[in-house]
């Protein structure tokens, strides 16, 4: 049984398939949705023909849906015209597969599933233990508790997980500036930040070279390449600046601060999560395209001094690791086709 798992959202997508290879490409379904069907059959073509598609899913929020039944739909036709013929499953969080026409029926149930598909599939690694899965992607955080290798979540829906702090609305790549904080500190003033999407935090921690440069990304503010130079003049636009009116060691600064904000508000949702379990986790897997992020907050709380941290990215290849709710979604399928035939090996 060959299959291969999807984990569309609402600014990437991500394939895995069930032995290990795994893809990811920017799409920004909320400009184009009528063409998700075309990105998703040029995101398979690295893969052969599968016996079977498992689906997970964030995008059903972009608003170029009115609802999310209206987004769940889209999409689950769009990945049935994507490989006409092959048998599509969504994960949902009652933790089992479904047939796209009761996940159409039950919208709720499939939207937002990707988080829990993958702390179902990555808490088999601490199947005795109080645990905590961080994941940080490009947009979100996800901060999920685990206990004897199953997630146990307050919140199942993402405005659920938003008010029980499961969720945190920011992530190492596209969170705009002005969302860490109203103003930064700038000659001895508080200066506002432009309410604008002139930088966002992959400018913070390519400036202060926590994350490398790749110029062929072009998946930044304004388009230009993800290099260091270009982020020093985003960083300077958030303040309404050129390179010529703001110092290199000014913006440094202005990051520096911003990413301790950052790291602030994910650790505040983290101390939410954590006065809640009956237990300090004894492991925290860190995973996602920012998990070097998770890994500093991880790190640097006090209640998980003790805890051993894997991360995820260090056991499976990194192409996986950055598609992990794909490859969880792919495995997770592929291991319940086995159980229904009845086959153990």
């Amino acid at each position: 049984m060959y299959v291969i798992g999807l984990d569309i959202g609402g600014a990437n997508l991500k394939a895995a398939d069930s032995d290990g290879a795994a893809r990811s490409m920017s799409f920004e379904l909320w400009k184009t949705p009528e063409l998700l069907q075309s990105a998703l059959q040029e995101l398979l073509t690295s893969f052969q023909r599968p016996d079977l598609v498992a689906v997970t899913m964030t995008g059903e929020l972009a608003d170029c849906f009115s609802t999310k039944a209206d987004g769940v739909d889209h999409i689950l036709t769009a990945v049935e015209q994507a490989v006409p013929g092959v048998p599509v499953l969504v994960w949902q969080t009652g933790a089992e597969f479904l047939p796209t026409e009761i996940a159409r029926e039950f919208p709720l149930l499939a939207a937002a599933a990707n988080w829990h598909a993958l702390a179902t599939w990555l808490g088999r690694m601490i199947p005795d233990q109080h645990g905590l899965l961080i994941d940080i992607g490009s947009t979100t955080t996800d901060l999920i508790p685990l206990k004897n290798g199953l997630p146990v979540s307050e919140g199942l829906t993402d405005v659920e997980r938003l008010l029980s702090g499961e969720l945190v609305y920011t992530g190492g790549r596209r969170t705009p500036l002005a969302m860490l904080e109203k103003s930064v500190q700038l000659r001895g003033q508080d200066c506002p930040l432009a309410a604008e999407s002139f930088a966002t935090t992959a400018d913070l921690y390519l400036l202060l070279e926590e994350v490398p440069e790749s110029p062929e990304d072009v998946d930044t503010a304004d388009g230009r390449p993800a290099t260091r130079a270009n982020a020093f003049a985003r960083i300077a636009r958030s303040v309404c600046c050129d390179i010529n009116e703001l110092s290199e060691t000014e913006a440094i600064e202005m990051a520096g601060w911003l990413v301790a904000r950052q790291q602030a508000q994910i650790t505040e949702a983290l101390n939410q999560v954590l006065s809640r379990m009956d237990e300090h986790p004894q492991t925290v897997l860190i995973s996602g395209s920012s998990v070097f992020l998770a890994e500093k907050i991880a790190r640097s709380h006090p209640q998980l001094a003790q805890a051993m941290i894997t991360n995820v990215a260090e056991i499976f290849d990194r192409s996986i690791s950055d598609a992990a709710c794909a490859f969880a979604v792919a495995r997770l399928a592929a291991e319940r086709v086995q159980i229904s035939r009845g086959d153990n090996g």
